[in-house]
């Protein structure tokens, strides 16, 4: 389902009773459209003017376009072919300009006739098709086109709204100018589309009604008027998702919690008195932001973003120490085995005898703290259940193994999620399911998000960023390594590896793939250039073998994957981590919470394969010691590509929340809602969660308002039904496990 307004009857009539069965089913194929409201909601992505015609200099290779032109030249050849052995094949070259540019249409066989009458040259029409090189020359083939007879004015102006044709996002079984055909059919239910937005927030901000903005987004006549149709349309879209974050946020606050304050000698104190350094001052204040939450009767809800390395772990550390004091018990979920056992490593090492309660040289103030995995030995597990059950443990860490049903907590009152983008809404709130009350809630993550997208997509946590790095950590230097364009700079690379190696530390070598041939290798993230350039991306296994026989011969090479079995993954680890070998080839398995401080330089192979924060999380394993983190983008990409400025914009700066920024511009937002999860459409159409930054908050403050006036919005009878349309029951969960 859509942030598609109210949908009374005209608009919730399937679209296969109003346009032909034909049209209706490649709709619902292919656009997912299924509705008359759900073709209203499918607007232009862009609009042509008569007399300024799409520059045919910009044209995309392998993208379906439509383009205004007009026939410059038309010829038809004929030839010898083995179906027309004769001399009778027929091709019909038509050549057309818009004034920047030339394209070369072709048609053969059958289907040069009715072009070869209609397609003279002075004629103008919209062209549609995909675009592909012949003879190193641009051309369509057999492209569909509507011709623009300006003898009929009275027709062109009903069709195409005059001045202004919207061009639609199409697909190759239906072009633009069919679907704005079916749109003019089903435009007067538009009036029929209730509105969401409350009349004074409408007069407030002086925004046109919803019906208007449909036809003005489907018909306009002037610039103006799409300006105001799309102010209008990314209104309604932050307005009723940020009134449903609202709503869940509002009801958050109605949740009984038990309040968690710290004793003034207690767990916390002690510990804080043993830390060998002081906090920064972005940890003091987050710390204070959280214990504020924790001492309120309702619970907490907050995310935690921080860079790799800004010291997320000790702010959640002394939380978690803060709800023991209070009596209660705090449960960590981290991703992975690997990754909990490592936090679990690092806890008690931080703690010391704090950690050791009733154990000798415990200290008075002392806890246990318990690791849960699912490859533990059954009695290590029944003790760790048991500790759990008493109370006797205060803290437990552990992988998804902590959700079972038999796992009891005595009194679970703070649950930290480590790297929220790995966890399943279910997982959270079957954890938090767990406690007599609802628990407060910690999320971590160290991917940053930049502020509009926090308001969208975690609208219902409040967020607290740590933006500095603690004394002591090294800056990462990065390079991009054109490999195809500088074959030296990769040999370069490898020598670099071995110096670091020589110099006692140790490498990792990133790749997209595993190599084993089950995975698909489509599944890496396809960009334009990956397609024309059809080799499949580099995998651990071929490249450890071809490092191992060549330029790092002699060096103690491993290989980590996602596919080989726990115990092995594990052991890879733990070997790299005591040192015991030197260069790692891993695919991104590493990306999260692998700390080898001895690492320091990390060589990315394919790199224009990985999306921007992606490429910023790989990077912050290097350079976690006090020597300097070298990182290398190695890619055989021209200098010209978007996929290599992305790299040069990666290797430019270490600012995580400017990358993100580019990310999402990028690839645009996915699913704001989650949906991304389940591979649905995008449920913001208008609405750009980067551009959009203002609405966004403006939109917050007014669902607030309204919220906080009328919690179940029984005045608001659009808005309700809009928000029923917005959050189908998968969405409505989605929000409910926020």
């Amino acid at each position: 389902m859509d942030l598609v307004p109210a949908l009374q009857e005209p608009l919730k009539q399937p679209l296969k009773s109003v346009l032909g069965p034909a049209t209706a089913k490649v709709m619902a194929e292919h656009l997912g459209l299924h509705t008359v409201g759900d073709l209203l909601h499918h607007y232009p992505r862009r609009y042509e003017e008569r007399g300024q015609l799409t520059h045919l200099a910009d044209l995309p290779m392998d993208e379906h376009v439509t383009v205004v032109a007009q026939v410059a030249d038309a010829r038809l050849h004929t030839f010898a072919s083995a179906k027309a052995p004769r001399g009778k094949g027929q091709r019909l070259e038509v050549t057309i300009t818009d004034g920047s540019g030339r394209l070369q249409l072709v048609f053969f066989g059958n289907g040069v006739h009715k072009p070869h009458k209609e397609l003279l040259p002075g004629t103008r029409a919209l062209f549609a098709g995909k675009v592909s090189v012949f003879n190193r020359r641009l051309q369509l083939a057999h492209p569909a086109y509507e011709l623009l007879r300006g003898d009929d004015v009275a027709e062109a102006v009903d069709s195409w709204a005059g001045a202004l044709i919207p061009l639609y996002p199409a697909t190759a079984k239906l072009e633009s100018w069919k679907i704005a055909k079916a749109v003019q059919t089903v435009l007067p239910s538009a009036q029929e589309a209730i509105d969401p937005l409350p009349e004074s927030l409408r007069a407030g901000r002086g925004l046109i009604s919803l019906p208007e903005a449909l036809l003005k987004i489907h018909r306009p006549h002037t610039k103006a008027d799409i300006d105001d149709a799309r102010s209008r349309l990314k209104w309604d879209e932050a307005f009723v998702l940020q009134v449903a974050l609202a709503r869940r946020r509002h009801a958050d606050t109605q949740l009984p919690a038990v309040a968690r304050r710290p004793k003034p000698d207690g767990l916390l104190a002690a510990f804080d008195e043993r830390l060998p350094f002081t906090l920064t001052e972005g940890q003091q204040k987050v710390s204070k932001e959280i214990f504020a939450d924790l001492a309120t009767d309702h619970p907490m809800h907050r995310l935690l973003q921080g860079e790799v390395g800004s010291g997320k772990t000790l702010v959640a550390l002394r939380a978690m120490l803060a709800v023991v004091d209070a009596g209660g018990q705090a449960a960590m979920l981290a991703p992975t085995e690997v990754l909990a056992q490592q936090h679990h490593r690092s806890i008690v090492e931080m703690m010391g005898e704090l950690a050791e309660s009733g154990m000798l040289g415990g200290a008075e103030q002392a806890t246990k703290v318990v690791l849960l995995t699912g490859s533990m030995g059954a009695a290590a597990r029944r003790r760790a259940l048991l500790d759990l059950a008493t109370g006797e443990a205060g803290i437990v860490i552990g992988t998804h193994a902590l959700i079972e049903d038999k796992v009891q907590f005595h009194d679970l009152g703070l649950v930290v999620v480590d790297e929220q983008h790995r966890f399943g809404v279910e997982q959270r709130d079957a954890l938090r399911g767990k406690g007599k009350q609802p628990p407060h809630l910690l999320v971590m993550t160290a991917t940053p998000i930049p502020r509009t997208v926090a308001m969208t997509v975690f609208g219902d946590l409040e967020t607290s960023v740590l933006d500095q790095l603690p004394a002591g950590r090294s800056p990462i230097a990065s390079h991009v390594v054109p490999a195809a364009d500088k074959p030296h700079f990769l040999a370069r690379a490898w020598e670099r590896v071995r110096e670091e190696v020589a110099g006692g530390h140790q490498a990792y070598v990133v790749c997209p793939r595993i190599g084993d041939e089950e995975e698909d290798p489509g599944k890496a993230r396809k960009s334009p250039e990956d397609e024309a350039e059809k080799r499949p991306p580099l995998a651990v296994l071929d490249v450890a073998g071809q490092l191992a026989e060549g330029p790092l011969k002699g060096l103690r090479v491993e290989v980590l994957h996602g596919r080989m079995p726990p115990d092995d993954k594990d052991a890879v680890m733990r070997r790299f981590a005591a040192g015991e070998t030197d260069v790692l080839v891993a695919t991104t398995v590493i990306e999260v919470g692998v700390n080898v401080p001895n690492a320091t330089v990390m060589v990315i192979m394919d790199a224009d394969r990985f999306g921007v924060s992606q490429l910023h999380q790989l990077r912050g394993r290097v350079g976690r010691g006090s020597a300097p983190g070298l990182c290398l983008l190695v890619s055989e990409m021209p200098e010209a590509s978007a996929a290599r400025q992305r790299l040069t914009a990666v290797a430019s700066t270490l600012d995580g929340f400017e990358l993100s920024r580019l990310d999402l511009e990028q690839r645009r937002e996915g699913d704001v809602l989650g949906q991304a999860q389940s591979g649905a459409r995008t449920s913001l159409r208008m609405l750009a969660v980067i551009d959009d930054e203002e609405i966004i908050t403006q939109a917050r403050e007014e669902a607030a308002a309204v919220v906080a006036a009328d919690p179940d919005l029984e005045h608001l009878p659009g808005l309700r039904t809009a928000l029923e349309a917005l959050l189908d029951e998968d969405r409505e969960q989605y929000l409910e496990k926020g």
